[in-house]
């Protein structure tokens, strides 16, 4: 082969190296900019839409005092038939879980509410559970009674009461989450996780303990 026809060759495959090198790069940059925001995500605003949720690195988000928002509407019925208006409770510290009988890590988190709704209700601690995409409100029923649930749960199986809270509050695809209103009907703290009794003790008490 001349000289002539083996140039072209040694050109393309210059151009083929360059531009997997190009390639490269580019992954390269796009892999460091999810690292960095990955380790960015503790101690930084967690969500959207100026929710000042300030998310440690346990994923339990929290609001300072004088910068909180209004907790939406949370009125309806039960999964026992029943009217409730969360609203009623102001002057409580609410806790509302957000939960589906499908849902294992519901399962699992259950008992550990469960014991922290009893051994808190003394001190002005409401418990008030979502139940979400159930079909019917049996399955729901049969979760609180297998697990010895006590407290109301709001029947929301198409997710209208989440799509309520302000943008970047709650995620949809997030079950269980959980939030903590404070006694001013203001929203305290939040996680888009299951929650230990430890976890969720946590979570709960610097709202108890404010004046």
């Amino acid at each position: 082969m001349s000289a002539a026809c083996r140039a072209p060759q040694r050109l393309n495959r210059t151009r083929s190296r360059s531009r997997r090198r190009a390639v490269l790069a580019t992954a390269g940059a796009a892999v460091a900019a999810l690292v960095l925001s990955a380790c960015g995500s503790g101690g930084t605003s967690g969500g959207s839409g100026n929710t000042n949720f300030i998310t440690g690195k346990d994923g339990i988000a929290t609001v300072e005092k004088g910068e909180r928002a209004d907790a939406p509407d949370l009125s309806g019925t039960t999964v026992d038939g029943k009217k409730l208006d969360v609203a009623d409770y102001k002057g409580k510290v609410v806790v509302i879980n957000v939960w589906g009988s499908w849902c294992p890590p519901c399962r699992a988190e259950a008992p550990n509410f469960v014991k922290v709704a009893k051994e808190t209700a003394s001190k002005g601690v409401q418990f008030v559970g979502i139940n979400t995409r159930d079909t019917s409100t049996g399955p729901a029923r049969a979760f609180e009674q297998q697990y010895g649930v006590t407290y109301p749960s709001l029947y929301d199986p198409t997710g209208k009461l989440m799509l309520r809270f302000k943008k970047g509050t709650l995620n949809p695809q997030a079950i269980p989450s959980t939030l903590i209103i404070d006694r001013d009907g203001k929203i305290a703290a939040r996680t888009l996780q299951a929650l230990t009794e430890d976890k969720l003790r946590e979570m709960l008490d610097p709202v108890v303990a404010e004046k």
